[in-house]
């Protein structure tokens, strides 16, 4: 079998998302195929397994079109890809698609996916090396991340703009008290089941299934279990223990459906409320009340460490990218130079 394969058209912004492997890998052979199929199949649906999966996708495409085979990838083909590697810009309706540089976050993301993907075929005996891991991703580095949070204020409105009147709206409480009382992502809160809501003899709890396969319990505040079980009195009457605790609504009947909410139903829910709330819903997300809540508690004098361990970070310094009390060098300080 040759090294070469036909060249294929596809466009660098593809997302193909096949059952089949791409024509690359199936030229490369079985062992090649079985790479791929194991790389995918072990996949958990995260944000970061789905964007791995865009990103490896990408990079075959861009192969097919410079018509390399598998084994024959380079060193160089990685960086030059990396370096040309483009982000399509969302556009207003009607508008035509246009692709910007990509950024540094995004270009390292790509290199990370493109690694483990052909560590699992070096793994597989399908290539010898992995061309990828000797290719230097962009430096970044970042003081704050860039996800807006609420003032405190500004979070009291989102709840107080919420008409508690249905099943809908206490529903959207409860969501949001969940997310602010407990700083836990979007993701968690989607993943609840009714029996991840339970008293442990003492106190409320939550159970959160969260990023990267962690399981945690975080006790709950009066006020938000007085939210959810009022959620629950209007809701819960057939709900079984493996039921989704927050469940979708039927389109404009504010009555709820047996099946639950996803990770993309929070962030539209929120982003009306935001809406509702009078505040620039195009820039604030569900991330946002856990910058919020980060921020408060560190205003408030409680220990990183805390703080740390309720946000679920591995490392001090990813719970202070979301501390937004600002930052900057004062005229007072730069005075008391004694040069």
């Amino acid at each position: 079998m040759t090294n070469d394969i036909v060249r294929v058209e596809v466009s660098p912004l593809a997302r193909p998302d096949q059952a089949e492997p791409p024509a690359i890998v199936r030229f490369a052979g079985n062992n090649a195929r079985f790479a791929y199929e194991e790389f995918f199949a072990g996949e958990e649906n995260s944000h970061t397994e789905r964007a791995y999966r865009h990103a490896v996708h990408r990079f075959l495409a861009h192969c097919e079109t410079l018509g390399v085979a598998l084994p024959n990838v380079t060193p160089g083909i990685v960086s030059d890809y990396l370096k040309k590697l483009r982000a399509e810009v969302k556009t207003r309706r009607g508008e035509l698609p246009r692709t910007n540089p990509a950024s540094k976050p995004m270009k390292k993301l790509h290199l990370a996916g493109i690694r483990k993907f052909f560590d699992k075929l070096v793994e597989r005996h399908a290539v010898v090396l992995n061309p990828a891991l000797s290719v230097h991703g962009p430096k970044h580095s970042m003081t704050e991340g860039k996800t807006p949070a609420l003032t405190v204020q500004q979070a009291r409105d989102v709840f107080a703009s919420i008409g508690t009147g249905d099943v809908v709206g206490l529903r959207d409480r409860a969501i949001i008290a969940v997310m602010v009382y407990t700083a836990v992502r979007a993701g968690a809160v989607a993943k609840l089941r009714r029996r991840d809501f339970y008293s442990d003899g003492r106190q409320s709890v939550f159970r959160f299934d969260e990023k990267g396969g962690k399981v945690r319990d975080i006790p709950s505040r009066h006020d938000l279990e007085a939210f959810v079980r009022e959620y629950l009195a209007v809701a819960g009457g057939d709900m079984g223990e493996d039921s989704p605790l927050f469940r979708t609504a039927v389109r404009r009947t504010k009555s709820l459906s047996d099946k639950g909410m996803t990770q993309n139903d929070v962030l539209r829910m929120v982003k009306r409320r935001f809406a509702d709330a009078g505040l620039p819903a195009g820039r604030l997300s569900c991330h946002s009340f856990r910058a919020t809540t980060i921020t408060d508690l560190l205003d408030q004098g409680v220990p990183l460490e805390d703080v740390q361990y309720l946000a679920g970070h591995a490392d001090p310094r990813t719970t202070r990218l979301y501390d937004r009390r600002k930052k900057q060098v004062t005229r007072n300080i730069v005075e008391r130079i004694s040069i």
